[in-house]
Formats: structure tokens, C-alpha cells, sequence
């Protein structure tokens, strides 16, 4: 019998991140888990180099950087739903957001991990690097990619309802 009684969506606000939302929460509804979104910010105080003039900003800039995360968080997280789910808002600091997201569902026992992927071609890949895949490659727990578009399995309640009639 599988039990996922914590399921980890991490997003960067992306179309294949709202996909693996959709399933993330369809999930959770399935097994009646607690859903982590998360989203990890990069530090601007490590992207600064030799740039004294724009020191003294950084934090202000961060702020402004974290309180918009937050407020896209929120708006992703509003749910509609006569039985909502339990929720985590997380919010991370770091310039490793794959090492970010691993090291956060090891802390917080995570059972299943979900993300969008990209899917981009070979050289993009060589040059960009994937976060989904540093994930899936360090994982303490089971991953599951989502790209956009892709044969989705999620439907909502009332096309199955509409189907079964």
C-alpha cells in the first residue's frame, strides 16, 4: 500500500510548474496528504560582485523579490474547494534551488516531490542545466516530472461526472 502523507510541489511560477500543481493537488486529494508548495528565490547578496554602488540596495531588493514570491504563492494557493487541503506556503533563500528543494524534503519528510520540467533540447540542457533533474538525481524520495503540454491524466470532478453519466 503506498502513503503519501506529505507531497512537495516545487514551483518557479512556470506553465509546467502549474501543471505539477494540478497534480500535486489532485494527489494530495487522493491520499488525503498535506501539500508543500514551494518556491526558492535566488540571493542577490552572492549575485553581487564589486558592485559597491548597489550594496546598500540589496536587501531592499531581496525584500521586494521575497514579498513577490510570496504573493504569487498566495494567489497559486487560493483553493475554491468545499474541503480544502492542508496547505505550506515555503518560501526559500538560496543560489542551489535543486540542492534548496532536496535538502528541504529530507527536513520536512516529504514522500513524493513534484515539478515541471522544462523539457529543453540537448544543448540548452548542457548549457542551462536542469533543476528537475538535479532533483530527481538526489531525491531522498520519489520524484514525479510533469512538462506542458503533455497527455494529462488530471481531469476535473465534473468531467468525471460528465463521463460516468
Amino acid at each position: 500500500m503506498i502513503t503519501l502523507k506529505n507531497i512537495l510541489v516545487a514551483t518557479d511560477f512556470s506553465e509546467p510548474s502549474d501543471a505539477a500543481l494540478i497534480y500535486g493537488r489532485a494527489l494530495a486529494r487522493s491520499f488525503s496528504s498535506t501539500l508543500h508548495v514551494l518556491h526558492v528565490v535566488g540571493n542577490l547578496s552572492s549575485a553581487v560582485y564589486g558592485a559597491e554602488g548597489y550594496v546598500a540596495s540589496v536587501p531592499e531588493m531581496q525584500q521586494e523579490i521575497e514579498d513577490s514570491a510570496r504573493k504569487q504563492l498566495d494567489n497559486l494557493l487560493v483553493d475554491n474547494d468545499p474541503r480544502p487541503l492542508p496547505v505550506r506556503r515555503v518560501l526559500l533563500t538560496s543560489d542551489a534551488p535543486a540542492k534548496a528543494i532536496v535538502d528541504y524534503a529530507g527536513e520536512a519528510h516529504i514522500d513524493l516531490i513534484v515539478t515541471g520540467t522544462h523539457g529543453r533540447g540537448a544543448m540548452a540542457h548542457l548549457l542551462v542545466g536542469s533543476v528537475a533533474e538535479r532533483v530527481v538525481r538526489t531525491a531522498p524520495c520519489p520524484v514525479l516530472t510533469v512538462r506542458h503540454p503533455e497527455h494529462e491524466f488530471v481531469v476535473p470532478d465534473a468531467l468525471v461526472a460528465i463521463a460516468r453519466a
